[in-house]
Formats: C-alpha cells, sequence, structure tokens
C-alpha cells in the first residue's frame, strides 16, 4: 500500500474505541478552546470582512450554515471562510507544531453536522484524525517548509480537513485516501502577509477548509487520485518539502504517536512563538520593578527568529504586525503588563516603541524552540537575565484550564458566561447536548456589522 492509503484506512477506521482515554480527553479540550476563543473573538473586524465576501459570493442560504455570531446562513464553503476569520481573530488558538489546525476543523465539522444532520458522535473521531493527519505531516515536514516561507496552517491544514471530513462523512478507505490525495494537491499558502502585516493569514485557514471539503466532495463523487500523493516523484513531499518521503516512518507513526497530544493553547492574544517570551517577560518585569532599561538581547531558536515577521521592530500599523514582532511583544510586556488586545493595537506608545528599538534577537541553537532567555541591561549598568525553558507541557493545559482562559477572554470582551456554559456541555457530550447549544452560545453574542 502507498502512504495515502495507508492513512486513508486509518482515517476510515478511526473509533472512540481505538483513541485512548488521553487522547479522547485532548480533543474535547481542543474543541473547548476553538469555539471558547471564537467567543472572545466577536469585536475582532476580520469575520465582518470574511462574512461580506461570502454573502457576496454565495447569498444567503436557508438550508445553508451559520455564520456564527452574525446569526445569516449561506453557503457551507461562505460559512468556512467567516468563521474561520472569527476563529482565528484574536489569533489566540490552539497549535500544532506551528499549525492552527482548531480554526480550520471545527468550524467545518460545525457547519457540516448543523447543515447536513451529520452525527455528532462522529465528531470526536473526525477531529482526531485531522490533528493526526495533519500532525503527522506538520511535525516531519514543518521545520523544513515553514523557513521556506510556506505557512503550516494552510500548508497542512488542508490535509487535517479532508481527513476530519472524510471521517465524519463516513467514507470508506478507499475514498478516504482520495480525499487525501486531492488536498495533496490542492493545499499551500505563503508567509509573506506578516512580514508585511496584512490580514491574509486571518483567511488562509478558511480557504484550507474549503479546500478540503472540497477535496472530500470530488472523493465522494469518485475522482480518481494519485496514489502516490505524498512518496511519488512530484508528490506532495518532494514537491513542498524537497525531501525524500519516509513512508515506513510516517506510517509507524500513525495512530500511535498521537499528534494532538502536542497540541498547545495560548495565554496571550500573540503568536504562539511569543507565548514564552512573553511569560518571560512577565516574570523579568517583576525583577526589574520599574528600574530604566538601557538595551535588551533574547536568545531564541532559530525556527523561531527565522519565522517571518518575528524580528520586525517597526513602525507598526497593524496587529497583524506586532503580534508576530517579539522584540514588541517584550517591550509591550516589560512597560505595560500582560498583553491585551488594546495594548497590542496601540501604534504609537513611545515609550513602548522607543525600548522594542533597543530589543536585539539573537538567534541560538542552543535554545529548544518554545524557550528564551532575555538578558536586560538596565539604564545603572545591572545585568538581570531571564532564562525561561517551557515545553509544550507548559502550554498543554487540562479543560478546566482551557475553561478559566477562555472565561477569562469573555470578561474582557463581554461574553455572557452562560454561552460558555452551552460550550462546556458540548465538549462534555457532543451527542447529548447536540449542536445546537454550540449555535446558542454564538448567538448570545452581540450582532456584528457584515
Amino acid at each position: 500500500m502507498t502512504l495515502v492509503q495507508t492513512l486513508g484506512a486509518f482515517v476510515a477506521g478511526l473509533d472512540m474505541g481505538r483513541i485512548p482515554a488521553e487522547v479522547q480527553e485532548k480533543a474535547r479540550a481542543c474543541l473547548l478552546n476553538g469555539y471558547g476563543i471564537a467567543l472572545g473573538c466577536h469585536p475582532t473586524p476580520y469575520a465582518p470582512v470574511a462574512r461580506a465576501a461570502a454573502i457576496a459570493m454565495d447569498g444567503e442560504r436557508p438550508d445553508g450554515a451559520t455564520m456564527l455570531g452574525d446569526g445569516r446562513k449561506t453557503s457551507i464553503p461562505g460559512a468556512l471562510l467567516a468563521n474561520s476569520a472569527l476563529f482565528h481573530g484574536r489569533a489566540q488558538e490552539d497549535t500544532c507544531g506551528a499549525a492552527h489546525f482548531g480554526t480550520i476543523m471545527i468550524p467545518l465539522l460545525t457547519a457540516l453536522i448543523e447543515s447536513r444532520g451529520l452525527p455528532e458522535s462522529q465528531l470526536l473521531p473526525a477531529l482526531v484524525a485531522g490533528y493526526e493527519v495533519g500532525g503527522l505531516f506538520e511535525s516531519t515536514y514543518g521545520p523544513i517548509t515553514t523557513p521556506g516561507g510556506l505557512r503550516a496552517s494552510p500548508l497542512y491544514g488542508a490535509l487535517a480537513a479532508a481527513a476530519a471530513a472524510a471521517r465524519l462523512m463516513g467514507l470508506d478507505a478507499d475514498r478516504c485516501a482520495a480525499a487525501l490525495a486531492n488536498a495533496a494537491a490542492f493545499t499551500g499558502g505563503n508567509l509573506q502577509c506578516f512580514t508585511d502585516g496584512t490580514d491574509e493569514w486571518r483567511y488562509q485557514v478558511g480557504m484550507a477548509a474549503r479546500n478540503g471539503l472540497a477535496a472530500v466532495e470530488l472523493a465522494r463523487a469518485g475522482s480518481r487520485s494519485a496514489p502516490g500523493a505524498f512518496e511519488g516523484k512530484a508528490g506532495f513531499a518532494r514537491a513542498y518539502a524537497r525531501s525524500d518521503c519516509d513512508v515506513a516512518a510516517l506510517e509507524k507513526r500513525i495512530g500511535t504517536d498521537w499528534s494532538v497530544m502536542r497540541v498547545t493553547f495560548k495565554p496571550f492574544p500573540v503568536c504562539a512563538f511569543n507565548q514564552t517570551p512573553v511569560t518571560g517577560a512577565l516574570q523579568l518585569r517583576e525583577k526589574i520593578a520599574g528600574r530604566p532599561l538601557k538595551r535588551v538581547a533574547v536568545r531564541m531558536n532559530p525556527f523561531e527568529t527565522g519565522y517571518a515577521g518575528m524580528d520586525a521592530k517597526g513602525p507598526f500599523d497593524s496587529i497583524s504586525g506586532t503580534l508576530m514582532s517579539i522584540p514588541f511583544c517584550i517591550a509591550l510586556t516589560l512597560l505595560r503588563g500582560t498583553p491585551s488586545m488594546a495594548a497590542m493595537t496601540t501604534y504609537t506608545d513611545a515609550e513602548v516603541n522607543a525600548l522594542t528599538d533597543r530589543i536585539d534577537l539573537i538567534s541560538d541553537e542552543s535554545i529548544a524552540i518554545l524557550s528564551c532567555v532575555i538578558e536586560a541591561e538596565l539604564a545603572d549598568g545591572t545585568q538581570i537575565v531571564q532564562d525561561q525553558r517551557m515545553t509544550v507541557v507548559d502550554f498543554s493545559y487540562d479543560r478546566a484550564t482551557v475553561s478559566s482562559l477562555i472565561r477569562r477572554i469573555g470578561d474582557e470582551t463581554g461574553v455572557p458566561s452562560q454561552a460558555y456554559d452551552r460550550l462546556e456541555a458540548f465538549a462534555d457530550d457532543p451527542v447529548r447536548a447536540g449542536i445546537g447549544q454550540v449555535l446558542q452560545a454564538f448567538a448570545a453574542l452581540p450582532r456584528a456589522a457584515g
């Protein structure tokens, strides 16, 4: 069998009985985090843009899928564009390596269950299938493709979306394989938007969901799809990673090295790679105790320092620029404390901007990913070092911690507490609660224009 055939069989055969209890529980945490963060994104401007585009393309569809936080229905692809932009609005979604699969799969599965009446009982297996397929390829090839300018979320997210939708629809192994092969042929997305501080990345996740859905629908309709989609001479591995594909190694990992277990959550509305620098800067802020700073050096792994936009010092005019910038995020935290959306969108804070210019980013291969060393020199010559070593475990929250996180954001953004009650009931038991609980949670939000 080829790799896509092995993965097709895995996706088709995945059920709750084959998923370890701890993996099921992590999937529930991912589900709660995805919906809960999306509730707190309702004031952000990206979903209204996507909603307007969706309505312009497909119009309102009474039998379609709901644009969450808006209430109107449109086509499923239109709802995916709108809802993924909502889920991505704070940049505080879950992260699997460098990919944000929750923003892609959860809106997709929600729309399919709502509009087609597909069973909630298959939601968790479908979600896990997507994390496993997308995560398998992201962890293998992301260290190559990301430095090359390809964004992990759309590149690997289309694969995750295809796996999730194929599993939810109950496709057999052959058709699941075809769906994954199609997705491998349709995927892509670059990182230039982070360098320029623009918004394309907000909409890439919705496009990945749409491409994954199209891949599945074509497979369901009988498409002939490449058996060598991943390891072939012109397949995914060689085309995107310029690498050979170790089929045996990948087959050994699928369904045993559970990718969902390395999914992390974000305590702050900044890039995943800035979570540790902000954590360290909060600790350093306490040590500095308001004394003036002369310069700051930040040592981090080259994979993170080389990511588009991470070394930017401004001037900034968008949150797409500030949330990526390591110097800005550290400067803001040292001077103003825990970053908020309001602070991240204040581009004219002269003190923060001046300190940002005095923060130097240093690539250091001895520093592991998700760790950093912040070296501060005070105006009086005192040196203070914050050695912040963190791992996936530090950001892999249980459901109780996720609940606290999303409710804290809800307090900041005016989300009714009852909305979170509904989401928690659904994450605990999707079958008993029903997708209506999710729809009602988002219906409780203030309606946004567009």
